[in-house]
């Protein structure tokens, strides 16, 4: 380096330009990322323990400081008041608009569909939705094959599983709905959305993530859906949001996520935060456990995971670690063959048929026949 010793330039590099601790020619190398990672703190690591017992007692330490990181939620009552608004006959299954005040200053709609080719009570899956910056679909997105190869609400009704989905936070009909007035909608309605949330304390994900469960509330209380046989399923967004139910909640039996399998360090190295929105960001997370202790705490119900190996928004190098981390979970109860992980190479943030096909059939197995 024109003579000067690593040495020597990191002394003048210390003298001139008043660094406090002397820079290696590592440091010099790292990218960005890396340092502002590195100089957070460790992120502590999660351990699966030999025992089933000790992992029982650990599952539940993770799931509350779970709950208390996703900050001061309003406490859910124990079945929202549901206003049906609308009732069709769809042919194949009957079709019910409804609304539910969530008693935190918002109306939640959604559908519900009702399959006709059914005797005794039915399967169900709540539907989550997906986010790609299209805040005025929503839970249209049941009746659409934009993302999805068939519009997958109807197609899962004519399957014979009763099927509801609501509108998230800034989406949908709660687009233009947020405390920035019906003037202010798609993002910078969420990011003020996201700014009130966190001044009261809480998240606008774990906002999100209690609207979701009162909807599975009353998916759960309806008198055609057996509620022992509820699943979940989603694309990007909605994928993450099925996850994190089924961590937090057990009525779920089992799951499909699409799309979005994160864990965040490796989004962090990969200089590829840009690729979600704010709505998902939990403070405090990584002072505590990366997402391998979210999709842990699945286990062990069956679940499937279906990711593009060239999804910037899920970096496969941390599907692989969370594959890893995760899998002695499901060992602990024998249950090795309920999770399982995909990654199709070459394939970006996508639903192809063929991961539709998958999902259909993991629901048609994990739901259909746990009732026979």
């Amino acid at each position: 380096m024109n003579g000067l010793s690593q040495r020597a330039l990191a002394f003048l590099l210390t003298t001139f330009i008043g660094c406090t601790t002397p820079f290696t020619m590592a440091q010099t190398n790292q990218t960005e990322a890396a340092r502002w990672l590195e100089n957070a703190g460790p992120v502590p690591p999660l351990i699966i323990p030999n025992s089933r017992i000790a992992w029982e007692t650990q599952r539940k330490a993770i799931r509350s400081e779970l709950n208390q990181l996703l900050g001061k939620l309003p406490p859910r009552p124990k079945l929202p008041k549901i206003e049906t608004l609308s009732r069709e006959d769809k042919g194949d299954y009957t079709l019910e608009k409804f609304q539910f005040d969530n008693g935190a200053g918002a109306t939640v709609p959604g559908y519900l569909l009702l399959p006709k080719n059914v005797s005794g009570k039915a399967p169900a899956i709540l539907y989550c939705h997906w986010h790609g910056g299209e805040y005025d679909i929503g839970k249209e997105e049941l009746f659409q094959a934009k993302h999805t190869p068939e519009p997958p609400g109807p197609t899962f009704a004519k399957r014979g599983y009763v099927v509801l989905g609501v509108d998230a936070y800034c989406f949908g009909e709660r687009n233009g709905k947020g405390p920035g007035g019906p003037a202010e909608k798609g993002n910078p309605g969420e990011l003020t959305a996201s700014k009130f949330n966190l001044w009261i304390g809480r998240t606008l994900w774990g906002m999100m993530l209690r609207d979701d469960l009162m909807a599975l509330d009353y998916l759960a209380s309806r008198p055609e859906v057996d509620a022992n046989r509820i699943g979940v399923t989603g694309m990007s967004m909605g994928a993450t949001r099925s996850w994190w139910l089924m961590a937090l909640d057990e009525r779920l039996k089992t799951g499909v996520a699409i799309a979005c399998l994160t864990r965040y360090q490796n989004l962090i190295q990969h200089e590829a935060l840009k690729a979600h929105g704010v709505y998902y960001f939990v403070p405090g997370l990584l002072n505590h456990f990366d997402t391998e202790a979210v999709v842990s705490l699945i286990a062990p119900r069956p679940a499937l995971f279906m990711n593009g190996g060239d999804d910037a928004g899920s970096p496969s190098d941390g599907i692989h670690a969370i594959e890893a981390i995760v899998r002695p979970a499901y060992q602990l109860y024998k249950k090795e063959n309920c999770f399982e992980s995909i990654v199709y190479p070459n394939q970006g943030h996508v639903y192809t048929p063929e991961m539709w096909s998958k999902t259909l059939g993991w629901m048609d197995q994990n739901l259909k026949s746990a009732g026979k």
